[in-house]
């Protein structure tokens, strides 16, 4: 792979437009492909008409087999007012696919996921609203924390070394396709995330290019703790080492149920940015998209969270729609972001 300087001269105006406003994140990938009621076929295609097992639910084959759907869904989110579009790329790890029999085409899913949104971007991108990449690397179906199995807490299905491969793969994949920053999300084991954080700077020193990396974890109930067991401000004190261009919160909870934990993570963490985009409350079979909030009210909230100055960047996770972005976009263009401390005097605070 020979290295590019263009995402990274796109990645240098991020943290400048985060200085100028609230940056809007896109919502839903699931959610919308779920709107155009695909069948096993369309994720099989012609290419994978005889693979020994289903693949309906496979979202991230779809930059393969349908990236017309994909593509279509990138420019929604732009075309309702989002800065920065997620790679289709949330279960494209080598250890997601495998259970699927297609481990062996990870980088492949993850080069042509971030060329779909990389054009995408640019067609809508201007002098005035440059658009971004956001490079996503999910949590796997394997977790180096807990056990998979109740009567044995030490057993462990995944190492360290195979995560940190794993992502590696992802990350030379999401690059090679356009890729301006990488976003570790859905962050519900921090090991896990720290083999993300590893490989991804791993690629950066090989590579020549360094380029912003967000972390977002996931809050799973009232605890306010992730699933294995930080609270917040622990969870931000293990990742703070990776530098990130911003850290925050995604998934599980509706903006209401979340909003302690970002004001606290916007404290913890004080020295940089904060991204914030929940679900649409919770989950509600009898709604359009599976999720009890209208862009209204999701949009509402964020608003609340821009006017405290807790945020920096948001948008939506599960459940949330264009709809929702340009609701969102059009009620925090009225605040200001959130302004950072200067990282000494936190430390010397902290100390």
């Amino acid at each position: 792979m020979q290295p590019s300087t263009a995402p990274y001269t796109r990645a240098a105006a991020l943290p400048a437009l985060l200085q100028q406003r609230i940056v809007i994140i896109d919502g839903a990938m699931g959610t919308m492909i779920q709107r155009f009621k695909l069948g096993e076929a369309d994720f099989r295609g012609a290419r994978f008409a005889d693979h020994p097992k289903d693949l309906k639910g496979n979202n991230d084959l779809l930059v393969l087999t349908r990236p017309d759907v994909i593509r279509d869904i990138h420019e929604q989110y732009l075309a309702a007012g989002a800065d920065i579009v997620e790679t289709n790329t949330f279960g494209a790890t080598s250890i997601a696919q495998d259970d699927y029999g297609l481990g062996h085409l990870a980088r492949e899913m993850n080069v042509a996921a971030a060329r779909l949104a990389r054009a995408a971007c640019d067609q809508y991108a201007t002098a005035d609203q440059p658009r971004f990449v956001a490079g996503a690397l999910g949590p796997t179906p394997r977790t180096a924390s807990i056990s998979p199995d109740v009567n044995d807490p030490a057993a462990r299905n995944v190492s360290f070394d195979q995560l940190r491969a794993a992502y590696r793969e992802q990350a030379e994949g999401l690059l090679e396709g356009g890729a301006d920053l990488f976003l570790v999300e859905t962050i519900f084991d921090t090991l896990n995330a720290k083999a993300a954080l590893f490989a991804l700077d791993e690629l950066m020193e090989a590579s020549g290019e360094r380029l912003p990396v967000i972390i977002s974890g996931t809050v799973t109930d009232a605890s306010g703790r992730i699933l294995s067991g930080q609270t917040v401000g622990a969870f931000w004190h293990s990742v703070r080492h990776a530098r990130p261009l911003a850290v925050g919160l995604n998934c599980a909870l509706g903006a209401a149920l979340m909003r302690p934990y970002i004001e606290e993570l916007s404290k913890a963490a004080a020295d940089t940015w904060i991204s914030c985009y929940p679900n649409a409350g919770l989950p509600n079979p009898m709604s359009e998209t599976g999720f009890d909030e209208t862009p209204e009210v999701t949009a509402g909230m964020l608003a609340e969270f821009a006017q405290a100055g807790f945020v920096n960047l948001v948008g939506g996770c599960c459940g949330t729609t264009p709809e929702h972005i340009r609701a969102i976009a059009q009620r925090v263009s009225a605040y200001r972001p959130r302004t950072k401390a200067d990282p000494l005097f936190t430390s010397l605070i902290a100390a």
